[in-house]
């Protein structure tokens, strides 16, 4: 096994805790689902002072809470995304999970990290998120989607998108860039 990671890395529960065990030398944080415990923020909060601390959890809505209690109880966290087909169980009834990822997708997560930087300056405008079929339209989910997995931070709502590129501080040319890729994207699939 490799080197142990720095970072303390917070997932949702056991099943996720021994996957990532399973890929990776790392101490782990569980939240016990999305009712997060003012002492789990607690600890979280020291292993960030201490070590840092990396949040990974599920590609889904109580995933996502979870992420935004975390960012905003415990400042300067990195954070590591699942895609939703990463996730998905073999047998696609059960819920997404990190629990079900592959190594290389664990690995790949692992090594796009993101922190998070709440007060940082706007740097992509709602009128550019517009302007490039990502608020409004008949594909906008699809292309939000997409545009989330190409700079691995997720899938947000119209909302949320501009939110969650100002908190990672995707540069404008990295912007341009997905929006680019997936424009080349649609065109091929036409």
């Amino acid at each position: 096994m490799t080197d142990k990671i720095k970072e303390v890395i917070v997932v949702e529960g056991r099943d996720d805790t021994r996957r990532l065990q399973d890929v990776v030398n790392a101490d782990t944080i569980e939240t016990n689902g999305s009712e997060i415990s003012a002492e789990t923020l607690t600890e979280i909060a020291l292993a960030q002072e201490k070590r840092g601390v990396i949040v990974l959890t599920d590609p889904d809505f109580p995933g996502e809470q979870i992420r935004k209690i975390i960012t905003r109880t415990v400042p300067g966290v990195k954070h590591a995304f699942l895609r939703s087909g990463q996730a998905q169980p073999a047998d696609h009834h059960s819920s997404l999970g990190v629990e079900h990822a592959s190594n290389k997708a664990i690995l790949a997560a692992l090594g796009h990290l993101y922190t998070s930087m709440p007060d940082a300056p706007a740097v992509i405008s709602r009128q550019q998120l517009q302007q490039a079929g990502l608020t409004a339209g008949v594909n906008a989910r699809a292309r939000r989607q997409r545009l989330g997995d190409i700079l691995r931070i997720g899938y947000t709502n119209s909302k949320q998108l501009y939110k969650r590129l100002q908190l990672f501080q995707i540069t404008p040319a990295d912007f341009t860039t997905a929006v680019a890729q997936l424009d080349r994207e649609e065109q091929l699939n036409d």
